[in-house]
């Protein structure tokens, strides 16, 4: 099993519900071993992470940290003159038939809908879409996610001339090394979800990539709730605690951007 795999594993597993999961299996074996008080806590702090991480304003909170400094970068982008967009992956899922026919749109799709807006309004004459796919490189369908962004973007109404496919990324070390190769030192105008764009901004920087923030799918938007459902436990609220957590510690933690100095 590969570094993705087991930090996608492991990150799955120290969170909600997952983390809830693990802790009753964990709480059930100290139990059976005699350590009743230890197994007690062990649960306890499971069912506090999940309850805290599921309310709204903590959520909020937590994207907060990463969408204004997404917004003060896309202040100080130039706004014109790019040699390309670059839409990172992260938005839609590749079609398996015959279970999933047609690509799949997820939260993060905004992205892909940006790029296509910001070509159209003249923003830059190519768009380079970067995604691959784990299945795809280890035996399976051989469609990828910059494939299915590809299809997306066409359906937009983006020339098929004007974009530039990159399918071998699977994580975003990897969008912004191949991008590197791609573009060299010639500008481009970097799309991502705002809470993803001050890591992506980040790599970019170490690996010379010359880049504009143009951050889109904003979600710390409590006005835009009903008022009691900010205060509610949430599937949605433990959703964005956990994206931006994720985040954040990838942000200050990764140990792999070291790849990028090559």
């Amino acid at each position: 099993m590969d570094t993705f795999a087991l930090l996608k594993i492991a990150t799955a597993l120290i969170f909600p519900p997952a983390s809830l999961a693990v802790a009753v299996i964990l709480a059930g074996l100290l139990t059976l071993a005699g350590w009743r008080r230890l197994a007690r806590v062990v649960l306890g702090l499971a069912i506090a992470e999940t309850l805290v991480l599921a309310f709204q304003p903590v959520g909020d909170g937590l994207i907060s940290y990463l969408e204004n400094q997404a917004r003060a970068a896309a202040r100080e982008a130039p706004a014109c003159c790019y040699d390309a967009i670059v839409v990172l992956g992260g938005g839609i899922s590749p079609a398996y038939p015959p279970q999933q026919p047609e690509p799949d749109l997820n939260d993060s799709s905004d992205r892909i809908w940006e790029g296509a807006r910001l070509y159209h309004r003249g923003l830059a004459p190519r768009i380079v879409i970067t995604g691959g796919s784990f299945r795809a490189q280890h035996g399976g369908p051989p469609i990828t996610e910059a494939d299915a962004m590809f299809s997306f973007l066409v359906a937009l109404g983006v020339p098929a001339t004007a974009i530039v496919n990159e399918p071998m990324a699977l994580s975003t070390i990897d969008n912004i090394r191949f991008v590197r190769a791609l573009v060299g030192e010639k500008r481009v105008a970097l799309v991502t979800s705002a809470s993803h764009m001050p890591r992506a901004l980040q790599l970019a920087r170490r690996a010379g990539l010359n880049v504009g923030a143009f951050p889109t799918d904003f979600e710390a938007a409590p006005l835009s709730r009903l008022p009691w459902d900010n205060w509610l436990p949430s599937l949605d609220g433990l959703r964005l605690s956990g994206q931006a957590i994720r985040e954040i510690i990838a942000l200050h933690l990764d140990f792999r951007v070291s790849v990028l100095d090559k």
